[in-house]
């Protein structure tokens, strides 16, 4: 039975060596023939992972990159692809077929552990993106991977069930899920549009087989009238283009393939009957003004469906992609759509120039745009490029050359920058994950955390139960940390730490810099606003940690709140003559000013302190700044009492808080007036039916203040005044 299929494969190559003679040259054909041979003598008793004979598959890989134009070097690689590691090393290879062959066929054995990765992780979700840029970015030339999606296009022909024994079904559905996952979308990436519509069209036929053949079914029952139309269309479009004087077009029908049709249908919510382009037109001009002129002609045939018109033309895609698309009513009122290109347009498309794949893949992989057109330019050269080994050289890419990508324990594909460690790893899986980092194993072996990581290594990260970074991960000169974003993890957490020692320190900071100022009244709150802070903790961490400096935050101040000018002291006084009514250590007439942080007023318990050229600032006892005061400045500290000065006046913040109504501020303002009470400052702010009412106003003493508030709290709908 072997020697049977071995003799049959041996006469389909002699055939299609005769068959692609033409097109190669003779050492060039002589190239294959020699990897041919070498297959048979390495692999003649082997299979494929598919349960084909190995030179069969190998044969199908190779006559189908042939077909489409590929160099021999390609195609060679191809034959040899598969054979065990024993018949692929280099020493060997290299005498027999060149360093430029040996390197390529190394390149495939290197992607073979993509498949044991596939094997042990199922491809779905956000992970069939990252496994694409794995697989790109573990090999040097991008002919490795075109090697691994014809091999893979045949597998899944040769995976078909048989009358006989159905074949095996879940290796077929795994392999058919892999396939539309990854290897169909990174087809479509390259425009290697002949592979990708197999290996969408395949995969759907194995996952989806009741879906697939019920579109078949449809399909094909009516590809007769569907033919029938298509030509009907195409004979009244080409009349009309004649007799408008065109000249150099090219009428076709455009396949459809039953994957698209279903992803259609199910984005769009349709039925079959509902599909536009079931039934397709493609139409090629010579030149873009010819474009517009058949659409114009399409569009007075036929009326337009509303919605269904693309100009990519005037308005490319993203990706480059040029061509006009629209929908019209066709002939026996059926839906029609008809695409309008350039010979050029055309070519570049099917050549993969204009690739849909961010179109069809929902978006994603932007950064890799650049590199991949590039791609596709030597995919469009490849017809022009006779020497396989400037082929080779030009294939030579530095496509995602600045990221790597490891693996989790469980298969998951982590993307990092070039040259990222383990510790990075770490932090790009989980930011605790990194903090409790102690360690790590590459592929099973201890490695120091500094080591860059390489495309396709396993990364298991050791890890302590409770842990915190280290302060050298922040050293460049280290090597911890390459990563931007792993650094700036670390750089939060020590914030974080320090965050109340920061906020505390910034505390006292803000409240000498307003005494230094000699600022009053200071609403630190809309201070913090302006500096766009959310909160004024957060500016006081700032302040603490020096991200504010004193320069910025004096302007800040001063900028917000100007101190009243000529006036040294913070409390009024109604006259020259009057006291200040306060001693401070037994003295009557010291230099004083009432701070505006607490506003003090008789008989509050109060206490001094000595400012420099400002004399001594009265605070209440229990003044929250006082408290703070660090030790060595509690020296500064004065007895102080309050002294007899009957004209003396002091202001104090008041609140009231009501229901909010008409009237009510000017019930308010008469007691104020009744208790012959100065207001100096009045903000009010109504929200959601409340009102908030902050009064600054001056008093002779607490007692004057108390009947004040008690009237105050009598006024219909108050339900709180109280001194701030």
């Amino acid at each position: 039975m072997v020697t049977h299929a071995l003799s049959h494969t041996a006469r389909s190559a002699e055939d299609w060596f005769g068959q692609i003679a033409g097109r190669y040259g003779p050492d060039q054909t002589a190239r294959i023939r020699s990897a041919f041979a070498y297959l048979l003598e390495h692999g003649s008793e082997l299979a494929a992972d598919s349960g084909v004979p190995l030179t069969e598959h190998a044969l199908a890989s190779a006559m189908q990159l042939a077909a489409m134009g590929f160099d021999a070097d390609t195609v060679a690689a191809a034959l040899l692809n598969g054979l065990p590691e024993a018949a692929l090393k280099p020493e060997k290879l290299a005498p027999l077929f060149g360093d430029g062959l040996s390197r390529l066929v190394q390149g495939t054995q290197h992607l073979a552990r993509m498949d044991s990765l596939l094997s042990d992780s199922p491809v779905e979700g956000g992970q069939s993106e990252a496994l694409r840029q794995m697989l790109l970015a573990m090999t040097d030339d991008i002919r490795v991977v075109l090697i691994k999606l014809a091999d893979r296009a045949c597998a899944l022909r040769e995976l078909a069930p048989t009358k006989q024994d159905g074949g095996d079904e879940a290796h077929r559905h795994k392999v058919a899920l892999d396939t539309r996952e990854l290897y169909a979308p990174l087809a479509n990436r390259l425009g290697v549009w002949q592979l990708k519509w197999e290996l969408e069209d395949l995969a759907c036929r194995y996952l989806e087989p009741d879906t697939y053949k019920q579109i078949a079914k449809q399909l094909d029952e009516r590809r007769i009238e569907r033919e029938d139309y298509i030509e009907q269309v195409i004979h009244l479009l080409d009349s009309e283009l004649a007799r408008d004087g065109l000249k150099g077009y090219a009428i076709s029908g455009r396949p459809k393939h039953i994957a698209s049709i279903l992803a259609k249908m199910r984005k769009k919510r349709l039925s079959f009957d509902e599909v536009y382009d079931v039934r397709a037109v493609r139409v090629l001009v010579q030149d873009v003004k010819d474009c517009y002129q058949v659409l114009g002609l399409v569009h007075h045939l036929w009326q337009p469906i509303p919605g269904q018109f693309d100009d990519y033309i005037s308005r490319p895609k993203g990706n480059g992609y040029r061509s006009l698309h629209t929908a019209v009513i066709g002939p026996e009122d059926k839906a029609l759509e008809v695409q309008i290109r350039t010979f050029e347009m055309h070519q570049e498309a099917e050549l993969g120039m204009a690739a849909h794949w961010r179109y069809k893949e929902g978006g994603g992989g932007e950064k890799l745009q650049e590199k991949i057109a590039w791609l596709r330019q030597l995919l469009a050269w490849k017809s022009e490029l006779a020497d396989s080994a400037e082929l080779a050289e030009q294939f030579k890419t530095e496509l995602v050359h600045d990221e790597v990508y490891a693996l989790t324990p469980q298969g998951r594909v982590v993307a990092l920058a070039a040259g990222a460690t383990p510790l990075d790893f770490a932090y790009a899986v989980h930011t605790n994950l990194g903090h409790r980092c102690r360690g790590a194993k590459v592929d099973g072996v201890l490695v120091p955390l500094d080591t860059a990581l390489k495309t396709g290594q396993r990364v298991e990260i050791l890890t302590v139960k409770e842990g915190a970074p280290s302060r050298d991960w922040l050293n460049p000169a280290l090597g911890f940390l390459k990563t931007s974003r792993a650094r700036s993890k670390v750089r939060q957490w020590f914030r974080q730490q320090d965050l109340d020692t920061h906020i505390q320190e910034g505390r006292e900071t803000v409240e000498r810099e307003i005494q230094r100022l000699g600022l009053i009244n200071i609403n630190l709150e809309k201070l913090a606003a302006r500096l766009k802070f959310s909160k004024l903790e957060e500016l006081f961490a700032a302040v603490g940690r020096g991200d504010l400096g004193p320069g910025n935050l004096g302007r800040a101040l001063q900028d917000e709140f100007q101190p009243p000018p000529e006036k040294p002291l913070i409390g009024r006084r109604r006259s020259k003559e009057t006291p200040s009514g306060v001693i401070v250590e037994g003295e009557a007439n010291m230099l004083t000013a009432i701070a505006g942080c607490c506003k003090p007023a008789p008989p509050d318990a109060i206490v001094g302190y000595t400012t420099q050229g400002r004399g001594v600032t009265i605070h209440r006892a229990d003044c929250p700044v006082v408290k703070r005061l660090p030790e060595i400045r509690r020296a500064r500290l004065l007895h102080a009492e309050w002294g007899k000065a009957d004209k003396q006046v002091f202001e104090v913040d008041v609140v009231v808080l009501a229901q909010d109504r008409a009237g009510l501020l000017k019930d308010i303002t008469e007691i104020f007036a009744q208790e012959k009470l100065n207001v100096v400052r009045v903000n009010t702010l109504s929200h959601d039916g409340e009102a908030r009412m902050e009064f600054t106003c001056e008093v002779r003493d607490i007692g004057q203040l108390s009947r004040f508030l008690g009237r105050v709290a009598h006024v219909r709908g108050v339900y709180q005044a109280r001194r701030k």
